[in-house]
């Protein structure tokens, strides 16, 4: 293969990795590794180097627009980037104290058990009106989005913030270190545990995962983990599925992207497991 068809063979795939990546909330980079790993053979800390620029480039895309058809719930996704945050300073302490192994058996379960609380949840698409959560209300964590496919304004109320805060410091954890993305948490806690609608939780997650990658992509850019033949048309590639993305998921049923959700957990914690089990 030339380089100018590896080049644009990268980026048509990529495009599909930022579709989808946009529509469930947890970047380009959950097809890009196994993508660039497996089909190009490259090795697996360019391949991260490359997820993490795809995250970026997922996050700029959709996030932009979530954020401007007031999809993606500002005060939330700030609020629990705290416990995000702090989960991945722990998990950058621990990553060598932990065997590789256990963490991948460990998170191919918690994906696994998630994809199914979440596929229980696919009928439940009426959101609360009434929370009792003090913490919820006193950040006024609640908010209102337009739902494109029921023409509509939706208001909603956010619950449980304490489970979504130890979630979300379960997700920055595993995705300091085992390398991924931690949107395949992020989309749960807020979906499941505080009860957003599967729609905004996903445009929340976009928005957040940015904010993740952006703070880890300088390592990786002086460890000179980031190959600009690799990252450039993986970030053009995403940028512009992303965007194609943030337009479907307005139009799409609060049912069809949480199955979609569901069907790519299983994936990633299938390749877990098998990662954790065959190591």
């Amino acid at each position: 293969m030339t380089p100018l068809d590896f080049v644009i063979s990268l980026a048509l795939i990529s495009v599909a990795a930022g579709v989808l990546g946009s529509l469930v909330g947890l970047g380009g980079g959950v097809v890009i590794v196994p993508v660039l790993t497996l089909l190009y053979h490259v090795d697996i800390r360019l391949a991260i180097g490359a997820s993490i620029v795809s995250v970026i480039a997922t996050s700029s895309g959709a996030a932009a627009a979530y954020v401007r058809d007031r999809m993606a719930n500002l005060r939330a996704g700030m609020f629990l980037e705290v416990a995000t945050t702090t989960g991945a300073l722990t998990g950058a302490y621990l990553t060598t104290l932990l065997p590789a192994r256990f963490l991948f058996v460990f998170f191919g379960l918690i994906l696994g058990y998630s994809s199914f609380a979440t596929f229980r949840r696919r009928h439940v698409d009426a959101p609360l009106t009434v929370s009792n959560d003090r913490i919820a209300n006193y950040f006024n964590l609640h908010g209102t989005y337009h739902d494109l496919a029921e023409g509509r304004e939706i208001p909603y109320k956010v619950v449980r913030t304490k489970l979504g805060l130890s979630i979300m410091y379960v997700a920055g954890l595993v995705s300091a270190l085992l390398g991924i993305g931690s949107g395949a948490l992020k989309v749960p806690a807020m979906d499941s545990a505080m009860r957003l609608p599967m729609k905004v939780s996903s445009a929340t997650s976009n928005f957040m995962i940015g904010v993740t990658a952006a703070a880890s992509a300088g390592v990786y850019f002086v460890r000179g983990q980031i190959d600009p033949i690799i990252a450039a048309p993986v970030a053009a590639g995403v940028l512009l599925g992303a965007t194609v993305g943030a337009r479907i998921l307005g139009r799409a049923t609060s049912k069809t992207i949480r199955i979609l959700f569901v069907v790519v957990l299983v994936v990633i914690s299938f390749e877990m497991l098998q990662k954790g089990i065959l190591a």
